[in-house]
């Protein structure tokens, strides 16, 4: 139940939204209606205006009686008319003349207008418009006497009323939900929040740029599927009506993208949404992108040398210095990438050299020795990977490749010619996070059959995030794959580096919440 303060707010802003469907109606009476406008030139925005006001300014002169002379739109040089459009963010009103700032895609620019320059009727309405409100606007530009570049106003149109207040303070409320909840109204009041996600974009694109100077092919695979695989994670289920089946989203992009390199495509990637039934934090979101690539005739340390080289190239594309600060820590992708196997960096941490753990009883009675919980079913590479989870990952801050893997938690990985305990596969971290996964990708069916048998034994055993069979996937590689390296990013996470995010709710526009009702 809402508190009196709270009631309070709702019935002023319950008052605000009346007054604002007044004037609507009142517009609509006098053949205003601003909804009725169906397009508007708009032919600057605000950032054209400020980097080219060299080349649009006029100067405006005085008579001989002291008086400013203003040109009409039909007396302005054709290459200085500026036509923008944008929202009212603010408004400050004195007599016969006026400033407002009007925000666009790119940036806010003020804007005065005049009741001379309007004329009577039109500088009335201006003067009824709402904070909000969306408008375009025609005119010249030119410095004021504060020295402000801004835009003298020629004429206006009500493009858009707005109906709801916006907050007059939204940025720095205490309740961040609401911005997640409300992500079009954090967009127009918080500049930072949409540097975000312009920066989203930008990171983006320049994967793709990176890409294509590789060679690499940009591919689409279904969403929808029988039998989600490539990763251990609980799936979401539906139903296809059509075919009155069930099917599952995808949790990976991996499987199907290995059957086009058994087709002969040799390079490909996919930027795609992934969905996993898990747990919210802030650094998990049920649904997020990722990013996976195969490229024929490599191996995981040929991942290895991509991913270096293109997240030192996304740094000085993005943010214009491969050393930068996230969250007050400096990470440096300028310096070579550290490259350690998890045995080794398990050793380092916590002085047990797995390499000399030979059982799975052994591995069992370290890790109740060190208090590491692990389940009956775990075997020695489990119990592994829980050490490193326990002790490590919250020591590695710059980048660093951990490599070499145990078996149990890779079945779709090659394993290492001189040990076959292990795989050739790699994680890198940063920040303590997990930032991508790699693999010299398995390609013997004979091998992945048995692979997938452990995991349905796993299955059976009560691992509700085991993989199951795949048997088109199996009749690929007997066709036969050739050697392959293959990589997985989170987009997501990668976003929230270079952009100094503290959660992945603040580069997702529309994150996963709870429903209010």
């Amino acid at each position: 139940m809402p508190n009196e303060e709270q009631k309070k707010e709702q019935q002023d802003v319950g008052h605000l939204v009346q007054v604002r469907m007044d004037k609507l109606k009142t517009l609509q009476e006098e053949g205003k209606d601003p909804f009725q406008t169906v397009k508007y030139d708009q032919t600057h925005h605000s950032i054209d205006i400020k980097d080219g006001f060299d080349r649009y300014e006029i100067v405006l002169s005085v008579d001989e009686n002291g008086k400013t002379i203003v040109p009409a739109w039909d007396e302005i040089p054709e290459n200085k008319r500026l036509s923008i459009a944008g929202r009212i963010m603010s408004k400050r009103v004195m007599g016969k003349a006026s400033f407002c700032n009007v925000a666009d895609r790119y940036g806010n620019i003020q804007c005065y207008v005049t009741r001379d320059s309007l004329g009577e009727e039109a500088y009335a309405d201006f003067k009824k418009m709402d904070i909000g409100d969306i408008a375009g606007m025609k005119g010249f530009a030119f410095r004021t006497k504060a020295g402000e570049i801004s835009v003298h106003v020629s004429s206006m149109t009500l493009l858009t009323k707005s109906l709801q207040p916006l907050p007059e303070k939204f940025h720095g409320l205490t309740d961040t939900e609401l911005r997640y909840r409300q992500r079009y109204v954090d967009l127009i009041m918080n500049t930072e929040s949409r540097e975000v996600f312009y920066k989203r974009s930008k990171i983006l694109s320049e994967i793709r740029n990176f890409l294509a100077g590789r060679d690499f092919m940009e591919v689409e695979t279904p969403i929808l599927v029988a039998n989600p695989g490539g990763a251990a994670a609980r799936p979401f289920a539906t139903h296809y009506n059509a075919l009155d089946e069930d099917v599952k989203l995808r949790i990976s992009l991996e499987l199907y993208l290995k059957r086009l390199i058994v087709g002969g495509m040799e390079r490909v990637y996919e930027i795609g949404r992934v969905f996993r039934n898990e747990g919210v934090d802030t650094r998990h979101n049920p649904e997020f992108t990722l990013m996976e690539l195969y490229q024929a005739y490599t191996d995981y340390r040929g991942m290895m040398e991509l991913t270096e080289s293109m997240f030192r190239y996304l740094a000085e594309k993005v943010l214009g210095t491969t050393k930068f600060s996230y969250q007050g820590i400096e990470i440096d992708f300028g310096k070579p990438f550290e490259r350690v196997t998890m045995n080794e960096c398990v050793k380092k941490y916590t002085g047990i050299d797995f390499d000399t753990v030979a059982t799975d009883d052994e591995a069992k009675a370290l890790a109740k020795e060190r208090h590491v919980e692990f389940e009956e079913r775990h075997k020695r590479g489990d119990i592994i990977n829980l050490f490193f989870e326990e002790f490590c990952e919250k020591n590695l801050i710059q980048p660093t490749f951990i490599m070499d893997h145990p078996i149990e938690i890779s079945p779709l990985t090659k394993k290492k010619p001189d040990d076959p305990t292990k795989v050739e596969r790699f994680e890198l971290f940063i920040n303590t996070w997990e930032m991508c996964n790699a693999y010299s990708e398995l390609n013997d069916p004979i091998d992945q059959r048995e692979r997938f048998a452990a995991q349905e034994a796993a299955a059976a055993a009560g691992d509700d995030e085991a993989e199951h069979t795949d048997e088109d996937f199996l009749n690929a590689l007997s066709v036969g794959m050739p050697p392959t390296g293959g990589i997985g990013y989170g987009i997501d996470r990668l976003v929230m580096l270079l952009t100094d995010a503290p959660s992945i709710r603040d580069v997702l526009l529309f994150p996963t919440l709870k429903s209010l009702s």
